[in-house]
């Protein structure tokens, strides 16, 4: 049995992947993660994810360059969420160019920006 078969994959064969940020502990996105994405993420430590907009690997970075250097990945106890503590290549994990996804923090019943863009989307994706 593969290490793969204790991980428990939703009905779309799907499982949440959480990447943390080494060092600092903080969290820099959520995303989704098929069977071969993990795999292919074990074996070559670099994050790969599924992307459920395009239907297809998205190896993190691919068009960015902001490669996702993977340290050490973790199961839950529930055998259903993906931690993976990463190095963060460039600064920038956001699509939004910011150096996480949570950047918005509910401040008096309101959702407000707290942090920076870093670089502009638009210099980043072509």
């Amino acid at each position: 049995m593969s290490w793969l078969d204790d991980v428990r994959f939703d009905a779309d064969g799907l499982v949440p992947a959480i990447a943390q940020e080494a060092g600092t502990g903080r969290i820099l996105m959520v995303a989704w993660m098929n069977r071969e994405a993990l795999a292919e993420t074990a074996a070559t430590g670099r994050a790969v994810y599924w992307s459920r907009s395009r239907q297809r690997l998205w190896r993190k970075g691919e068009e960015s360059g902001h490669v996702q250097t993977v340290r050490e990945l973790r199961l839950d106890c529930d055998a259903d969420v993906v931690l993976l503590e990463v190095e963060q290549l460039g600064g920038i994990a956001c699509h939004t160019g910011r150096h996480s996804c949570f950047f918005r923090r509910l401040e008096d019943g309101e959702w407000r920006e707290v942090d920076p863009v870093l670089k502009d989307p638009e210099a980043i994706y072509r």
